[in-house]
């Protein structure tokens, strides 16, 4: 399948991995490129600039096909050192950086410089058309289904993606809640070029996280998500656990009076406990309302090419059928 988006970035299929904490390390973002699709690493997983020149190599080592690396430039405890980061992306041959949170303006002319191709993700209208005019090259618009900080705005892709089409001259990827073939399809006809996932790659075998995980994710349903930090304009989609509801307590006892700080030991320093060790109750984690669509865990290679072979039996057979000759 072709589409601008597998134009733009040289790969097979339109279909990308998004960065997430903990998650996208070499052995995911290698096992989707090498799948057809594009994998990233997350860069502030990497504890240091050092630790993900290593990861870069590492993901270069298993796989010949292009890969990026994610950038999250959202509102944290300390500020990670950015400049020397993308040094590292520099360094490492990355050409494609996806880019997430705050603008990424201020590191676009270092970025761009060393010809790396920038796709911002966005959660409104407003937000793609300011990525569009500092220069990325393509955007992954996130519906209000997503998995971790869906905005504000709480505006589904069933709306937003024709809005993005209707505004938008570079190529963008529909984001959020999205798990299967005839997703792609409707993205597609939505006017998107290609669908980003996240909590779904999750639940593979290549995905570098604890069994309890990926388990929870094929147990949970559409409805096992909550809200949270929503006070404090974070709001962050996360599977519903013990960790979720002290904070959804807490937000419902302090009101307007609430503070990141009240809320440090849920959300602080524990993707590593969760993802690496398994232990699901530890704080609250980013997951998506897609996890009603995941009921197994099969390689990266079958989950793509099942989801391409869908999409293309659907386009070639259903709807075209529909059409009178």
């Amino acid at each position: 399948m072709k589409t601008q988006i597998t134009e733009l970035f040289n790969i097979e299929h339109p279909i990308i991995q998004g960065g997430m904490h903990y998650v996208g390390f070499a052995e995911l973002a290698a096992a989707v490129s090498n799948a057809g699709g594009l994998g990233f690493i997350t860069g502030l997983t990497q504890q240091t600039p050092k630790n993900l020149a290593e990861e870069i190599a590492r993901c270069h080592d298993m796989t010949d096909r292009p890969f990026g690396v994610n950038l999250t430039f959202l509102p944290a405890f300390t500020d990670p050192p950015y400049a020397e980061y993308i040094d590292a992306i520099i360094e490492g041959n990355i050409k494609i950086v996806e880019t997430a949170g705050r603008s990424p303006e201020t590191w676009m002319p270092k970025m761009k410089g060393a010809g790396i191709k920038v796709i911002h993700k966005c959660t409104s209208v407003r937000h793609a058309l300011k990525a569009q005019k500092i220069g990325c090259d393509a955007v992954s618009v996130d519906g209000f289904e997503c998995g971790g900080h869906p905005g504000e705005d709480d505006i589904p892709n069933m709306v937003l993606l024709p809005r993005a089409a209707q505004e938008l001259s570079v190529p963008f990827v529909a984001s959020g809640g999205i798990a299967t073939g005839s997703q792609l399809v409707a993205a597609l006809a939505l006017g998107a070029d290609g669908i980003n996932m996240g909590t779904r790659f999750i639940a593979t075998e290549e995905a570098p996280v604890h069994d309890n995980v990926k388990d929870a994710l094929v147990n949970a349903s559409e409805l096992d998500t909550r809200l949270i930090m929503r006070g404090i304009r974070n709001t962050e989609r996360v599977l519903a656990n013990s960790a979720a509801q002290r904070i959804l307590n807490k937000e419902k006892t302090l009101g307007d009076a609430l503070k990141i700080e009240d809320i440090f030991d849920e959300v602080a320093g524990v993707y590593a406990k969760v993802m690496i060790d398994g232990d699901l109750e530890v704080g609250a984690w980013s997951c998506g309302m897609v996890t009603g669509l995941i009921d197994d865990i099969p390689s990266v290679e079958v989950l793509i090419s099942g989801i391409m072979r869908d999409a293309e039996a659907i386009i070639e057979e259903r709807l075209a059928g529909l059409v009178k000759s």
